[in-house]
């Protein structure tokens, strides 16, 4: 049921959480489209956010008319870089540190589950119809006439008043799965629950996620991934059935929550790399299951690689909780994997003497080196081939030992291997 429109002005909170820039940017858009009798509106989660005095600076303008010619017009006396789809009628703009996204009204119809819809230019009532959830179909004119006042055809400001994320039609996750990964998303970024009647569709239609390419889930991954709790999405999603969707094999509860923690804190201030977050929730796989899910994903090589060597040196946990092996043996277990890897598997062990020997490596084995290098072998009389590499390591291994401490008892050392070498 369409509801009426209620007319809130947000043109002050526009000019108090938007940059100057950015604030005049979109003024000035509005009285460009206005000028050409066509009509531009701020949509989506800036809009949301607006209302909920969060931070957002990622503009969606939608215009009743073409948003590639728009995009040019804007980037006329400015220095950017304009990116467009013509298929879709959409365009990016990357003007100074700003991305602005610029999309022609539409409706959208999907041919199949899970399929990319197809689109025709529509009204702004169809553009915010076909959106995901009522707090993201609401919009604001950018006319001068009309700068500021909301627009909310579908009931989003009740929503975000009673703290719900609700879909806005009964097919919504058949059309388009990935919903169910936003919604959770975004329930557990606002504190929000899932509506009761979307609750009991996203239930009914997770198997719709087997519709949805790997490459699709993995951006929706990626995105919880980069919120501030992604363990919060990633246990609801267990609990509804999504997370399983992934793999069968995937958990989360408490105690990927305290390896997230721990994630956190190393990453301080910045967010943790996803590649470590990913060895962490996939560590208790197999091999072969962990195969499965990089290939279903798609994940980048390097991602993949911290994700397959956290799996090997899991393998390794028994001998790095053995409580006497010598500073140069731990080196060996550990050296030439990922160091994101092996970040993830201090996190993730149960032993805290492996746990010990994993940091002793991070903070110290992994950067000793022998003061003597090929050139200086060289000088000694070693010949140039494998012989080398085999004096280098012998050194290090003396070095991580505490047998040479210095550069004099390093050239000792390589004199006695050379002196039983010619025995």
């Amino acid at each position: 049921m369409v509801k009426i429109p209620v007319t809130i002005d947000l043109s002050g909170q526009i000019e108090k959480q938007l940059p100057a820039e950015l604030a005049g940017f979109i003024r000035t858009a509005g009285e460009i489209t206005s000028g050409q009798g066509q009509s531009l509106y701020l949509v989506g989660g800036v809009v949301r956010d607006l209302l909920l005095g969060r931070a957002n600076l990622d503009l969606d303008l939608v215009i009743e008319g073409s948003a590639i010619d728009l995009a040019h017009w804007l980037m006329q006396d400015k220095q950017g870089k304009i990116t467009t789809h013509p298929h879709f009628n959409t365009a990016k703009l990357q003007w100074h540190k700003w991305d602005i996204d610029l999309t022609t009204a539409r409706s959208e119809t999907y041919a199949r589950p899970g399929a990319l819809p197809r689109v025709k230019p529509g009204p702004l009532s169809d553009d915010l119809f076909r959106r995901d959830f009522t707090i993201n179909a609401m919009a604001v004119h950018l006319d001068p006439g009309r700068f500021g006042e909301l627009i909310d055809l579908y009931g989003g400001m009740d929503d975000l008043k009673h703290k719900l994320i609700r879909i806005l039609h009964e097919k919504s996750f058949i059309d388009d799965a990935t919903r169910v990964w936003r919604g959770l998303r975004y329930e557990q970024r606002l504190g929000f629950k899932l509506e009761p009647v979307t609750l009991k569709l996203l239930k009914r239609d997770t198997d719709m996620l087997d519709t949805i390419s790997g490459d699709r889930i993995r951006y929706e991954l990626e995105c919880i991934l980069g919120e501030e709790f992604p363990e919060k999405a990633l246990c609801r999603a267990e609990e509804l059935g999504a997370l399983a969707k992934l793999h069968p094999s995937l958990r989360s509860d408490r105690r990927l929550g305290k390896k997230f923690g721990k994630a956190r804190g190393f990453a301080y201030p910045n967010l943790p790399p996803q590649g470590l977050y990913l060895a962490l929730l996939t560590h208790s796989l197999t091999s072969g299951e962990i195969e499965c899910l990089i290939s279903y994903l798609r994940l980048p090589k390097s991602v993949a690689q911290i994700i397959r060597d956290t799996a090997s040196i899991k393998a390794r946990l028994e001998s790095l909780a053995d409580p006497g092996p010598a500073p140069s043996r731990i080196y060996h277990l550990l050296h030439g994997y990922a160091p994101l890897a092996i970040v993830a598997t201090s996190f993730a062990a149960d032993s805290p003497v492996a746990r010990r020997h994993i940091e002793l490596y991070l903070d110290k084995l992994r950067y000793i080196k022998p003061a003597l290098n090929g050139n200086d072998l060289k000088e000694m009389g070693i010949a140039p081939g494998p012989q080398i590499k085999e004096i280098l390591n012998l050194l290090r291994e003396a070095r991580l030992d505490g047998k040479v401490t210095s550069k004099q008892a390093e050239v000792e050392l390589v004199r006695e291997w050379m002196a039983e070498r010619t025995l």
